[in-house]
């Protein structure tokens, strides 16, 4: 068995196993826990789009789609698309994926060779770094830090890139900080990228997901639109992330190449599932805002619990996850992950799998009920002041 593991190949036998399905599976294994670590809805998909999908199935929407995805759905995708500044022609500059995240890796597959670099904002989205080593690149990453929001700088990048700088990947709204870019921060990354010539891979999943601002895309600078990859999906917005609906928008060039990899490899988005992602663009809006405004609520609750129990946690303007520093506790991520999944049934994120800069905090998602959040920041209390009479060593 060791020499056939030695013949696979070395870039995926060196991809480490995702850091957030460990403790999930641990969790798994345990009652009465209460799970902070779920990066998605705890609401049920609205009603009218379960319906819709079970009336395609009626009417034997059972086949293929159209390789890009079916054109009505392209067409929706666009004219959505326009409320954050974005023009694209749904016949040739909207690709429908399964899921986001596919997304990501074809617009990586289609835009680096091996050898470029990939410049990736640190601590973000675990699936960034192993798709890009994936394609062929070689990854940067560019720590961000609480002290900036955690938003990227110009500096920053700018002291980052090299004559093999290619890709910049952003997340805005992040996860896991909950970090915002707004337009002038924006404004200042596309002076770089235009002066180095850089493309842009813009995962806004969470665009809807603005609390207090409005989303800001990066293609909406001007000079961007032509070197940006918009991606985006069904899963946050609509709680549609068991449905595997995501999508790319950008230059036709680009979107082309992505859909040349997608027709050998995927073929096509489910079409009962395409049909229902239709239903949620053109009437999902009310669900969508109900579930915007209790996310709200419950992250202004977090946060100001996560502060009074002395776990220091910047106002996260995007998302539904808070990323509080746990420093004070003189535990690592793991330590605190670990103990406060085990002594107190807590489910956490250590956030130093989100990379390096993420240690001496953790992931807390507040996409649960507001009942289970209040108990959880009565445990997550209960374990600190444990730790405060026991001091770790």
């Amino acid at each position: 068995m060791n020499t056939l593991y030695e013949r696979l190949s070395p870039v995926v036998r060196n991809l480490p196993p995702s850091g957030i399905r460990r403790f999930f599976d641990l969790a798994s294994q345990m009652q009465d826990v209460i799970s902070l670590g779920v990066g998605e809805p705890d609401f049920v998909t609205p009603w009218h789009v379960r319906e819709a999908c079970m009336y395609s199935l009626e009417q034997g929407y059972t086949t293929y789609t159209p390789n890009r995805g079916l054109p009505e759905l392209c067409v929706e995708i666009a004219k959505y698309l326009t409320k954050f500044g974005l023009t694209y022609d749904p016949s040739h500059e909207v690709l429908v994926t399964v899921g986001g995240s596919e997304a990501i890796d074809l617009a990586l597959r289609a835009l680096v060779c091996p050898g470029d670099e990939v410049l990736i904002p640190v601590p973000t989205y675990v699936s960034y770094k192993p798709c890009a080593l994936l394609a062929g690149a070689d990854v940067v990453e560019l720590p961000t830090y609480a002290e900036d929001g955690f938003r990227l700088t110009a500096d920053a990048l700018e002291r980052a890139i090299t004559p093999r700088s290619k890709v910049l990947v952003l997340c805005f709204p992040n996860n896991p900080t909950g970090a915002v870019m707004d337009k002038e921060d924006l404004q200042a990354i596309a002076e770089v990228v235009q002066r180095h010539d850089l493309f842009v891979v813009s995962d806004e999943i969470y665009a809807e997901l603005t609390y207090g601002s409005q989303h800001v895309s990066i293609a909406a600078i001007p000079g961007m639109r032509e070197r940006t990859v918009v991606v985006s999906g069904m899963s946050k917005a609509y709680a549609m992330t068991g449905w595997r609906i995501g999508y790319a928008a950008g230059p036709e060039p680009i979107i082309s190449a992505m859909l040349k990899i997608h027709q050998y490899t995927i073929m096509c988005a489910p079409h009962m599932a395409q049909r229902a992602a239709l239903e949620a663009l053109r009437n999902g809006d009310d669900e969508r805002d109900r579930m915007v405004e209790s996310y709200d609520r419950r992250r202004k609750l977090i946060v100001a619990g996560l502060n009074e129990i002395g776990l220091p946690c910047h106002e996260p303007r995007g998302a539904f996850y808070a990323f509080p520093d746990i420093r004070p506790t003189g535990l690592t991520s793991e330590q605190f992950a670990e103990r406060l999944l085990l002594e107190q049934g807590v489910a956490v994120v250590p956030g130093n799998v989100f990379g390096d800069p993420g240690e001496g905090f953790v992931r807390c998602s507040y996409a649960t009920s507001v009942e289970l959040i209040e108990e959880a920041l009565r445990r997550i209390r209960t374990f600190v002041e444990h730790l405060s009479y026991h001091p770790v060593r």
